[in-house]
């Protein structure tokens, strides 16, 4: 279960990964702070959303238990997809933000926005049996080092293409559904 967990976190974390690099390239002053910020915020993000999902999951399961595993592969691989294409249209992959301010309300807007595909993911782990706060924590751990990496990174490259690591966590996300199909269809 680690394994799949990790992988979920790695995908998750993309988005996460690509903002922070993006605010990397802006930010000239206070990148330390910076950095730990944006970490946290999407880090939170992270590890809150799937457990909202896990437990929204958990109050519709007797309704829905007899096709949880399709509801889980369809999911995981319209989100794989959703990713692989958003990263297609932009293959620069690094749009740069339009403020270089983070506020709280930009942080929370941030948070929100990179961890809308975890809460859905959330509600898969509960199909798959996955107790959450291990995975919450997991994920929302994965999500803060690689925002940091992330924004540190620009530092090294200044014009790096990011869009086959949004192409590589979609393909991710599609195997994890169809290894959850495979798994309740053998």
């Amino acid at each position: 279960m680690f394994v799949e967990v990790f992988m979920l976190a790695l995908a998750l974390a993309v988005d996460a990964f690509v903002v922070s690099f993006s605010y990397g390239l802006i930010i000239k002053k206070g990148k330390g702070r910076a950095a730990l910020k944006l970490a946290s915020a999407t880090g939170g993000g992270q590890f809150v959303m799937p457990v909202l999902g896990w437990y929204g999951a958990r109050m519709v399961y007797d309704s829905i238990a007899a096709v949880d595993h399709w509801i889980a592969f369809f999911v995981f691989s319209a989100l794989g997809l959703k990713i692989i294409i958003d990263s297609q249209k932009n293959k620069c992959g690094n749009d740069v933000p339009k403020s270089s301010l983070l506020t709280w309300k930009v942080l929370f807007l941030i948070a929100v926005a990179t961890s809308v595909d975890a809460f859905v993911s959330g509600s898969m782990l509960y199909f798959m049996n996955i107790p959450i706060w291990r995975a919450a924590l997991l994920i929302g751990m994965v999500t803060f080092l690689l925002s940091i990496v992330g924004f540190n990174f620009c530092r090294i490259f200044k014009k790096i293409n990011t869009s086959w690591l949004e192409t590589a966590s979609g393909i991710i996300l599609i195997l994890l559904g169809v290894k959850v199909l495979f798994e309740h269809l053998s």
